[in-house]
C-alpha cells in the first residue's frame, strides 16, 4: 500500500503541475521558432529538476539515525551542474558561426524555474518565465530599433552562388556586393564541372580547359556578407547578372549566437 507520507500530497503535486505549465510555456516559444530543443525538452527539464527538488526535500524523511545530516542544497547544485551537460550539446560551430548559445541559456533557466517551482517558490518560478518572453521578445525588439553602432551587430548572410567559371562573374558579384553597403568577410569557391567531365582526370580537365573556344564549367562559391542592405534586393540583381546560375541564400548568424 502507497504510503501518502509528507512529501506526497497535493501541495507537491500542485508544484509540479506549475512547473510543468510553465516550462511547457517556455518550450512552445523555443518551438515555434524550430530551434533544436522545443516543447518536450523544455517540460521534461522543468518538471524535472522541480521532482529532483522535492525528492531532496522530503525524499530522506524516513532514512534512520540520529547522526544523519542532509543538505537539500547539494541537490540543487547537482541539478545545475547536470544541466550544463544538456546545454553543452546544444551549442555547436559551423565555421565562423556559433550557434545554440540561447537555446542553452533558455533549457538552463527553465531548470531553474522548475527549481523554483519545487521548491515551494511559485512567484519567483512565474516571475522569471515572464522574464524569459520580456528578454525573448522585448529585448529582440529593442536591439532591432537600436541606432547601428557598438550597440548592434550587423546582420550576416551566406550567399551561395552557382557561375559559369571564368567568364568574370565572380568579380561582378563582388562589386555588386560591396557597392550595396555590404562588407564581404569570406569566400570560399570550390570548382564544379560539367557533367560530361566524370571520365576525365584533373590535368585532362585543366589541359581543356586552357584551349581556346572551350568552356571551363561552372563553379560554386559562398559569400559571408556582413551589413544592413537590402538582401532580396541584393538576390535579384545577383540573378540578373550574366553568367550566374543560381543564388540561395541563408542566415550566418541567429539569435542563437547571442
Amino acid at each position: 500500500m502507497i504510503d501518502l507520507s509528507p512529501g506526497q500530497g497535493w501541495t507537491q503535486l500542485g508544484e509540479l503541475l506549475l512547473a510543468l505549465v510553465l516550462s511547457a510555456a517556455i518550450g512552445l516559444e523555443r518551438g515555434l521558432r524550430n530551434k533544436s530543443a522545443g516543447l518536450r525538452t523544455h517540460t521534461l527539464v522543468g518538471v524535472g529538476a522541480a521532482l529532483f527538488m522535492l525528492v531532496s526535500k522530503y525524499g530522506f524523511d524516513n532514512v534512520p539515525g540520529q547522526n544523519v545530516a542532509f543538505d537539500p542544497s547539494r541537490v540543487a547544485a547537482q541539478i545545475v551542474s547536470g544541466i550544463g551537460f544538456i546545454g553543452g550539446g546544444l551549442i555547436f560551430v559551423r565555421r565562423d558561426a556559433v550557434r545554440g548559445l540561447t537555446t542553452a541559456a533558455v533549457v538552463w533557466v527553465t531548470a531553474a524555474v522548475g527549481m523554483a517551482a519545487g521548491g515551494g517558490l511559485p512567484v519567483l518560478a512565474v516571475a522569471v518565465t515572464a522574464g524569459h518572453f520580456l528578454v525573448v521578445y522585448g529585448l529582440s525588439w529593442l536591439a532591432r530599433s537600436l541606432p547601428l553602432g557598438r550597440f548592434r551587430r550587423p546582420d550576416t548572410h551566406r550567399v551561395r552562388l552557382v557561375y559559369r567559371d571564368g567568364r568574370g562573374a565572380l568579380r561582378r558579384t563582388l562589386m555588386e556586393c560591396t557597392g550595396r553597403g555590404f562588407v564581404v568577410s569570406e569566400v570560399a569557391v570550390e570548382r564544379e564541372y560539367l557533367p560530361d567531365d566524370s571520365d576525365l582526370g584533373r590535368d585532362e580537365r585543366r589541359d581543356r580547359d586552357e584551349r581556346p573556344g572551350r568552356g571551363r564549367g561552372n563553379a560554386v562559391v559562398t559569400l559571408v556578407l556582413e551589413g544592413t542592405g537590402s538582401v532580396p534586393d541584393l538576390t535579384g540583381v545577383l540573378s540578373e547578372l550574366p553568367d550566374i546560375v543560381g543564388v540561395t541564400v541563408g542566415t550566418g548568424t541567429d539569435d542563437d549566437s547571442e
